[in-house]
């Protein structure tokens, strides 16, 4: 990737901001709720969201696949995410994205804003089974993660500064709020190609003070492999470890270590379950643009009709002692 390139990236960073829509919407306030889909199948492009519902009164965590021809529901674990190539990009010379590995180093990102050929993964709270029965907000927890290298979810705010709210590379789990009613994209960085497990956790109150709680695993593909090599099974819990380094700029763009040194240099799963614990429940839209990693005047041009809008997406973080209190 060009110096050119990689200035571009940091020009776009710097003047976005992350998106956030608050409030009926189209997809929560007139739409029904989309039919479930059953299959395996690998999504590469289109705009998708991660979030809860109530699927015959279970709770359950699903993928709302919005990139064919009408909405569906699917299973996360009859889906994997891709990151193709045309998803790699450069890490910038700004001292704020250090996390992301040296300047110049190669990162495969599922972006903020956008991006023609590139998969645009959300969030979102809004299906209408739980838009008026969760009580303010879904907390989403970051339980476990396995993969070659290290995942970050971030935002970016209206100056430019990212906000973190998942990392590999800190002790897990973590959690972050969405707010009743609310769509949110932000960036999915992974620093090394192959496959990946995320193990996820969404928890929530009633009005009546019932709660709900469930768990799945997403799986992702990163880089040119085989996608449907993301399928494996997912790994029994072991300790973590720490994530492989960002790969180098020189590396060939199809690159890949091989499958057993990407198994020494994983982050195993700490305690995600494969079966999603759905239904266990207890008395008791589309967003716009944000920042994305991409050269080219017609990229920073839509990111900067982004920049007026506010972030409202609050993050936080938990020890594991903390987390069981708040699920309790």
């Amino acid at each position: 990737m060009t110096l050119r390139r990689a200035r571009a990236l940091t020009a776009v960073l710097l003047l976005t901001g992350c998106v956030l829509t608050v409030g009926p919407t189209a997809a929560s306030a007139a739409e029904p709720t989309p039919p479930p889909a059953t299959g395996r199948t690998v999504l590469a492009e289109g705009h998708l969201d991660l979030g809860p519902r109530l699927d015959h009164g279970h709770w359950t965590i699903g993928i709302r696949d919005d990139s064919g021809a009408a909405p569906v529901w699917r299973d996360p674990a009859d889906v994997v995410l891709q990151a193709v190539q045309a998803a790699a990009v450069t890490v910038p010379a700004d001292q704020r994205f250090s996390f992301l590995g040296r300047p110049g180093a190669r990162v495969w990102l599922l972006p903020q804003v956008q991006q023609d050929g590139v998969l645009w993964p959300g969030w979102n709270s809004q299906d209408p089974s739980i838009l008026h029965l969760v009580d303010r907000e879904v907390t989403w927890q970051l339980e476990s993660v396995r993969g070659p290298g290290r995942f970050v979810l971030f935002l970016n705010g209206s100056f430019g500064t990212p906000q973190i709210l998942f990392d590999s590379a800190e002790p897990l789990p973590q959690e972050t709020g969405i707010e009743v009613d609310s769509h949110v994209h932000g960036n999915w960085a992974f620093t090394r190609p192959g496959s990946y497990q995320l193990g996820i956790r969404m928890t929530a109150r009633s009005t009546a003070g019932a709660h709900y709680d469930g768990r799945a695993v997403l799986r992702l593909s990163v880089g040119s492999q085989d996608p449907q090599r993301a399928f494996a099974p997912a790994a029994t819990p072991a300790a973590q470890a720490p994530p492989a380094p960002a790969a180098p700029e020189s590396q060939a763009a199809g690159s890949q270590a091989p499958e057993s040194q990407a198994a020494g240099s994983q982050a195993p799963e700490s305690q995600a379950p494969e079966s999603q614990a759905a239904g266990s429940h207890t008395a008791g839209g589309h967003g716009g643009p944000g920042p994305v990693l991409v050269a080219g005047a017609a990229a920073a041009a839509a990111a900067l009709a982004a920049a007026a809008w506010t972030i409202l997406a609050r993050t936080r973080r938990t020890t594991p002692e903390a987390a069981e209190q708040h699920s309790e």
